[in-house]
């Protein structure tokens, strides 16, 4: 049957009017950096199946990985694991029914975002 009150019904607000909060952002990125390790961890899981492979498949991969572009995509991969792994703890206590508020709920995200860039920062020169 059709929907008579089509043209009577308001519209929902589009991206173009509406102002992403900063929480959503975090929100958006925690499942981008959630898919981007999984790359990460598929890149891992070749280099060990050439290592296991045999020397050729394992030049290869190894190769790979130490290249600037494998350093580019690991330090990323190490990116997104602080800041997946913040987030998370974040989402526990938000599941604890703590910080909900928008000020602390901001505060955590902009705290998320600083702490994983200089953990980031500090994995990489350490090791």
């Amino acid at each position: 049957m059709a929907d008579v009150n089509r043209g009577n019904r308001p519209l929902s607000p589009h991206l173009t009017i509406y102002r992403p909060q900063l929480t959503s952002m975090t929100s958006i990125f925690t499942r981008l950096t959630g898919n981007a390790l999984i790359v990460g961890a598929l890149l891992v899981v070749w280099w060990f199946a050439a290592l296991a492979s045999g020397p050729e498949a394992y030049e290869r991969a190894n190769g790979f990985m130490t290249s600037w572009f494998g350093d580019l995509v690991m330090f990323g991969s190490v990116a997104c694991l602080w800041y997946h792994s913040l987030a998370g703890i974040r989402h526990l206590i938000w599941d604890s029914g703590h910080m909900l508020d928008v000020e602390r709920s901001e505060l955590a995200g902009m705290a998320i975002i600083l702490i994983s860039i200089l953990l980031t920062i500090f994995t990489a020169i350490v090791l």
